[in-house]
């Protein structure tokens, strides 16, 4: 079974879909494919599909939903059979009913998902290695199994809204480290219009906004880095009462007291957590 749930729901089994078209039967498969291999109570079904007001037929409309996704899977065993070994599996092997529960099994199949948490760990690690390339390399390979919002066209419910905002969580940590390791690898001009899409999409992002002002300041353009400053810290102080980090203050200070020949060069540093120190020491 393969699973894709960045994005679009797409879960096939022997390469054929088993999504079913009606929205609350998509919930369903969405949350089992999440937690493929592991039993789903039916509690947490339920809350899932009606949140604090169930209807008093919850129990055996969830059945029904089981068995809608079973037909799918027995049709997808049967026109995914092959030349080699016949599938012996029934649709009640793959969506098993336990005690409790339902459990989805994946057969060791992909999930878009556990990829990207495993590439995004392995950037990590490469990080706390000082492997900027290869940080940048397995980060990018992660944030590009995304086509769009977690679950994009499934109902999200609370366990699904919460998992959904998690994730969204983990993909702006990897983009921000992985921006992070290509700045470290010199590539200030190719990040740009990247960061400027970035910093409007989050438009109170400081450590985005950090990372635009550095990119601008070592290809030269100060004075521009010195208005993505002005901006954040006008919106901050605007929408939030609050002015921008010391971090930030200091990188604007570092920039700003940066003497008029300076060519912007990349400084060497070990730490972009504190690029304020790194951008006025590279003058």
């Amino acid at each position: 079974m393969d699973i894709g749930l960045l994005g679009a729901l797409n879960v096939t089994e022997n390469g054929v879909s088993i999504a079913p078209t009606a929205p609350k039967p998509r919930q369903v498969l969405a949350l089992l494919a999440l937690r493929a291999d592991q039993v789903v109570s039916v509690p947490t079904l339920i809350e899932e599909l009606w949140a604090g007001t169930p209807p008093r037929s919850a129990r055996t409309t969830l059945q029904t939903y089981v068995l809608q996704l079973r037909e799918l899977i027995a049709t997808a065993l049967r026109r995914g059979t092959g030349p080699g070994p016949a599938d012996t599996r029934s649709a009640k092997d793959v969506l098993a009913t336990l005690p409790g529960g339902y459990l989805l099994a994946a057969q060791g199949g992909g999930s878009d998902i556990r990829e990207f948490e495993r590439l995004s760990e392995q950037g990590c690690r490469a990080m706390d290695d000082g492997n900027f390339a290869g940080a940048s390399d397995a980060l990018r390979q992660a944030l590009d199994l995304w086509s769009g919002p977690p679950f994009a066209d499934v109902p999200t419910g609370a366990h699904l809204g919460m998992e959904a905002r998690r994730l969204e969580e983990s993909r702006l940590c990897a983009l921000d480290l992985r921006v992070e390791a290509d700045l470290r690898l010199g590539r200030h001009r190719e990040l740009l219009p990247e960061l400027t899409v970035l910093t409007s999409r989050y438009p109170s992002h400081e450590n985005l906004h950090a990372q635009f002002m550095l990119a601008l300041y070592r290809s030269g353009r100060r004075g521009e880095a010195l208005l993505v400053y002005q901006r954040l810290r006008t919106l901050l102080v605007r929408d939030l009462g609050l002015e921008p980090s010391a971090r930030l203050r200091r990188l604007q200070q570092s920039i700003l007291t940066a003497t008029a020949d300076d060519p912007g060069t990349p400084p060497h540093h070990d730490d972009l957590a504190a690029p304020v120190v790194t951008a006025a020491a590279g003058r």
